[in-house]
C-alpha cells in the first residue's frame, strides 16, 4: 500500500516533506515513525515527542494504516486557510479561521456580541521584540491548515459545553508577523463574566498544546523554530 507522508516545523529541515512511501499491509503508525526515524537521525531525536496524525486526526501509534493515508508527523505545537480563508461558523455560535492578514478585532468584537451578553472578553497574543534574551525581528506561522481548522472548531465547540458560554471566535494568523502585530485573537461572549474568563483561559492553553500551528522566530543572527509545550499523552498516543 502507499501512503503519503507530511513533515512539518522543524521536521521539515531534515527529511523530504509530502513523501509517498510503499509500505506492507498491516503497518502501524507507529511502525512508520520508526521507519522514518531509522533513516533520519534527528527524527530519532524528536521520536518521543512527536504526535501522529492520520487523514487530519490524532490517532495512537497503533493505529493501522491503510492504502492512501495521510500521515503527519507533528513537533510540539508552539501556537504557539491562507489569505482570504473561509472562516468556520457554526449554527452553535463558533467561529473560527486561519489568515495572512491582520486580525480585525474590533470588528470580531462587533460581530459577535449581542444585546443578551454580560461580558466580551477578548484575548489577544501579540508578537514581542525579545525571545530568550535575544532581539527577534519577526516570527512566520506554519499550520497543518486543515487540520488546525478542525481542531480550532472542536476547541472551541468543547469550550461552549463546558462553560455555557453563548459565541467564541478564533482568529489565528498564518505566515510573516511583525513585531507588535496580534498572532490569535479569542473572543468570548457569554452572560456571565466568570464563564467567559474561564473558557478563554481553556482555549488558548489547550491550543498552544494541540492545535497543529508551528512558530519560527527570526533573529539577527538566524532562525529557530520554537520548542514546543508537550503534547498531552492521549495525542501523543502512548495512551488511550
Amino acid at each position: 500500500m502507499q501512503v503519503r507522508v507530511l513533515l512539518f516545523g522543524a521536521l521539515r529541515e531534515v527529511a523530504a516533506s509530502c513523501t509517498p512511501l510503499n509500505l506492507p499491509d498491516g503497518t502501524t503508525a507507529g511502525d512508520l515513525l520508526a521507519a522514518l526515524a531509522a533513516q533520519h537521525p534527528a527524527v530519532a531525536a524528536m521520536q518521543a515527542s512527536l504526535a501522529l496524525a492520520v487523514n487530519q486526526e490524532y490517532v495512537r501509534r497503533d493505529t493501522v494504516l491503510r492504502d492512501g493515508d495521510e500521515v503527519a508527523l507533528l513537533p510540539p505545537v508552539s501556537g504557539g486557510g491562507v489569505a482570504g480563508s473561509t472562516p468556520v461558523t457554526g449554527s452553535d455560535g463558533v467561529r473560527v479561521v486561519l489568515q495572512r492578514e491582520p486580525i480585525a478585532t474590533q470588528a470580531l468584537i462587533r460581530e459577535i456580541a449581542a444585546p443578551a451578553d454580560g461580558a466580551v472578553l477578548t484575548f489577544e497574543g501579540v508578537v514581542r521584540d525579545n525571545s530568550r534574551g535575544r532581539r527577534t525581528l519577526y516570527l512566520d506561522y506554519e499550520a497543518y491548515e486543515p487540520m488546525a481548522q478542525n481542531e480550532m472548531q472542536k476547541l472551541a465547540a468543547a469550550a461552549m459545553e463546558r462553560f455555557a458560554v453563548r459565541s467564541i471566535a478564533i482568529v489565528h494568523r498564518i505566515g510573516r508577523l511583525e513585531i507588535g502585530e496580534a498572532s490569535v485573537c479569542i473572543v468570548v461572549a457569554s452572560a456571565h463574566r466568570g464563564a467567559a474568563y474561564e473558557a478563554s483561559r481553556f482555549l488558548i492553553d489547550t491550543l498552544k498544546r494541540t492545535v497543529p500551528i508551528w512558530k519560527r522566530e527570526h533573529f539577527e543572527d538566524g532562525a529557530v523554530w520554537v520548542d514546543g509545550e508537550p503534547f498531552p499523552p492521549e495525542i501523543q498516543g502512548h495512551k488511550k
